[in-house]
């Protein structure tokens, strides 16, 4: 599904979390992929090639990082970064994307990012030629893989844990 509205106020999420077509009880998961193509020039490490954002993924379901950080070892083996995922991180990033209208509902999310807040985040200058697109691909693999392992599961996901502010 894809929505629209995010940075007027994630006006799209919010309207189908509060309309949804398909239960959101029966809905598995989240996944929110935004800006996966770049590299956070705040992010000055060895891996710099070779990570991935990862927040909400210990919010709401125990079985959320074990599926996740199971399928990219096995498969592409991105550094998971969960520095967004710290409540006292000053951008919030986990209350200012679409997952969380979802997640406000009690739906598990994962939200994947490249972690651009500085340079040209949202400018006219943020321009195709700075996507790294080997990176990109990597990245919507292992979210690939785990969606896929999400959705051939006999079982939901579990909602073992609660949403805190």
């Amino acid at each position: 599904m894809l929505v629209c509205g995010e940075e007027k106020g994630l006006w799209g999420s919010e309207y189908y979390s509060e309309h949804p077509i398909f239960p959101l009880d029966k809905t598995t998961a989240d996944l929110n992929i935004d800006m996966i193509g770049r590299i956070d020039t705040e992010r000055m490490t060895a891996d710099t090639q070779n990570y991935v954002y990862v927040v909400g993924h210990n919010k709401l379901s125990t079985d959320l990082p074990k599926i996740n950080e199971g399928m990219n070892n096995k498969y592409t083996k991105l550094v998971l970064d969960y520095r967004f995922d710290d409540p006292n991180d000053p951008n919030r990033i986990y209350y200012r994307s679409d997952h969380y209208n979802f997640a406000r509902k009690g739906v598990p999310v994962l939200f994947f990012y490249d972690g651009m807040l500085k340079a040209d985040y949202h400018q006219p200058t943020d321009t195709v030629d700075k996507i790294n697109f080997p990176l990109m691909a990597k990245r919507a693999q292992m979210i690939f893989y785990t969606a896929w392992e999400m959705a051939n599961r006999n079982n939901m996901l579990k909602r073992d844990l609660k949403l805190t502010q």
